[in-house]
């Protein structure tokens, strides 16, 4: 007998899983190169002062403030310039009352100053000799050692997904490699008697598996590592014995469960079999995707997706992406970058429901407008043709033209 859906909120399911996962433990050294989009394993500290060394921020002069205070276009202050500081190595140079020394953008200050004056405010008498008009304070125009990091300071908290800013920061204070998360390994097992791989030929009656393509690249994103396991007949002893194979060379195992209930339910009963506490989310209140399945199995998440691609690609966002954050100790961040827009045509909802809608977003003389995309579940260029998602909340029974609405890129 079907079972019957007691669905639950998004919210809530990613709450009952969540309450069940722990941060994996494997850690792996990278090289600096290769740590784009990888989750830190410890806390990162800086092992030195960045810059190193008080570096000026201008073309000009160095200078000892005190000697410039007072100085005007009617009374300016004579220096003596005793040389230049050599970019790339330390001046051999040091600064005294009455003195200067020319510096350039980003060269290292000579002992004895502690500020710069711009190259505009002076004005060459002779080689020898410069009037500073205009005076400069302790400081100025000049980057102190340790200004952008202290030594010993903290560069990154664990769990902290590293950026291109970032990459050039742990350059700057010469972490060549870092500590990451290792990628959790994702078991993708796809179903159904009339799904065939993508390269071959369909016979009448046949579709090609678009959903491990559609799975796999969203858990590339999301920092894992995608492991397709091959297509499962509907079979309830063979789709078991493959469920437990995939899942025993992997952190986290998904399954495609198919279009019809009698397959749904199959694939419950499997996922239910795998370990405990088995299931804990059958039915969640969102379209699509109302039948995902979320499920542990022994500490490893399991996840019984919905046949249909743009109902697969909704749950994998909402369900798989942030679960995987987890596993790596990541910090929740939004799944999606957010715009603003505005409605071109109406949208039907149902309280009680989160709906996702796919638009395109079109850019018009009077701001962003975001155009739905109606069309079914099982027709994945409804999606591949969008540039967002619109969600229309849980306590809505529609959006109307005209509303400004949040639009989640993909």
């Amino acid at each position: 007998m079907p079972e019957l859906f007691q669905v639950v909120t998004v919210d809530v399911a990613n709450q009952r899983l969540g309450e069940h996962l722990a941060p994996l433990q494997r850690v792996e050294h990278v090289a600096l190169l290769d740590a784009l989009d990888r989750t830190t394993a410890q806390d990162l500290h800086s092992p030195a002062p960045l810059p190193a060394f008080a570096r000026s921020t201008m073309d000009g002069f160095a200078v000892r403030a005190a000697d410039t205070y007072g100085a005007s276009e009617g009374l300016p202050a004579y220096l003596t310039l005793i040389g230049e500081a050599p970019m790339g190595r330390p001046p051999d140079l040091v600064v005294g009352s009455g003195e200067a020394v020319r510096v350039h953008t980003g060269g290292m200050l000579p002992a004895g100053s502690d500020a710069v004056v711009m190259v505009e405010n002076t004005q060459a008498l002779d080689a020898r000799m410069i009037e500073v008009v205009r005076p400069v304070a302790i400081g100025e125009n000049v980057i102190p050692i340790g200004e952008d990091v202290a030594p010993g300071a903290l560069l990154f908290p664990r769990g902290h997904r590293l950026r291109p800013q970032d990459i050039g920061g742990l350059a700057g204070v010469g972490l060549a490699s870092v500590p990451v998360a290792a990628r959790p390994r994702v078991a993708i097992l796809a179903t159904g008697d009339e799904v065939v791989p993508a390269e071959q030929e369909p016979q009448p009656g046949q579709i090609r598996d678009i959903n491990t393509y559609t799975v796999a690249t969203i858990i590339k994103r999301a920092g894992g590592v995608p492991l397709p396991a091959g297509i499962a007949p509907d079979d309830i002893d063979l789709l078991r014995r493959m469920a437990r194979a995939a899942l025993a060379e992997a952190d986290m195992l998904l399954i495609s469960a198919g279009s019809s209930v009698s397959t749904r339910d199959m694939t419950a009963q499997v996922i239910g079999e795998l370990g405990q506490p088995g299931v804990l989310v059958h039915g969640v209140s969102i379209h699509p995707g109302k039948p995902t399945i979320l499920a542990v199995a022994d500490g490893q998440p399991v996840f019984g997706l919905p046949g249909n691609p743009v109902s697969t690609l909704v749950a994998c966002d909402l369900f798989v992406a942030p679960a995987l954050r987890q596993l790596l100790g990541s910090a929740p961040l939004p799944p999606w970058q957010m715009v603003q827009a505005r409605l071109t045509h109406n949208v039907a909802s149902i309280p009680g429901r989160e709906d996702f809608v796919p638009v395109r977003l079109e850019t018009r003389a009077d701001g962003l407008w975001a155009e739905p995309i109606f069309g079914k579940s099982n027709l994945i260029y409804t999606v591949a043709h969008a540039d967002g998602m619109l969600h229309v909340p849980l306590d809505r029974a529609g959006l109307y033209a005209n509303d400004p609405v949040a639009i989640r890129l993909f």
